[in-house]
């Protein structure tokens, strides 16, 4: 299951509960012998807390798959498949709106998992577009973004662009955290896009979006 910002900030809570009471076992045994074994009570409590961090970062990146899409009998037929996360279900549109050189063909639903957002699929007609100029033509149609840092990255035998950006409307008062990447496959061009209600949202759905484009496969 995906592990959200509100388990995070929970487990954190329990770490500190946990280092204030050992701090204080640690206190009294100083109190009571040379400070040697208060020292190494701390210095243990100390890893193990940092142990747990970790363990809890690491399940914060990572979401359980909930099945692949993109195959033909699939809910959403497309030029690529990749891994959906568990909970989350995903839809064909029926009738697309276009953004740039690509037009909306599936979202995929984060409410049944908890999130209030979409991860949205948009693919186009095949062309001789490359992934960063595909990606920089959606992202010229996204009134509303700044802040966009494009990068490369590679999932199996693809290559693609990725972006990470701010994006505000007229009816928000803060922008919120979005990215998107694309793909050139010779079926077309593939935009995949993750949103979200806010930018909490935003980082909590991060891991199935993460598990999309490690899955990524033309």
């Amino acid at each position: 299951m995906l592990v959200g910002a509100g388990n995070r900030r929970h487990g954190s809570v329990r770490a500190t509960l946990l280092v204030a009471a050992l701090t204080a076992l640690a206190g009294c045994s100083q109190a009571a012998d040379d400070g040697t074994e208060a020292k190494a009570t701390a210095s243990g409590s100390a890893s193990a807390t940092a142990t747990a961090a970790g363990t809890s970062d690491r399940s914060a990146r990572s979401a359980r798959s909930g099945g692949s899409i993109g195959a033909a009998g699939s809910p959403c037929e497309l030029p690529v498949t990749f891994d959906i996360a568990e909970d989350w279900t995903a839809e064909a549109v029926a009738e697309p709106p276009r953004q740039g050189p690509v037009a909306l063909a599936c979202e995929v639903d984060a409410k049944p998992a908890g999130h209030i957002g979409f991860l949205r699929v948009w693919t186009g007609a095949p062309g001789a577009d490359d992934a960063r100029t595909v990606l920089k033509a959606f992202m010229a149609a996204e009134a509303g973004a700044t802040k966009a840092r494009y990068s490369a990255f590679k999932a199996g035998a693809l290559t693609g662009a990725e972006v990470e950006y701010l994006y505000k409307t007229e009816f928000e008062d803060t922008p919120k955290k979005e990215r998107a990447l694309a793909v050139t496959t010779p079926g077309g061009p593939v935009v995949v896009h993750l949103g979200g209600l806010d930018t909490g949202e935003h980082e909590a759905m991060l891991p199935a979006y993460e598990l999309a484009k490690r899955t990524l496969k033309a």
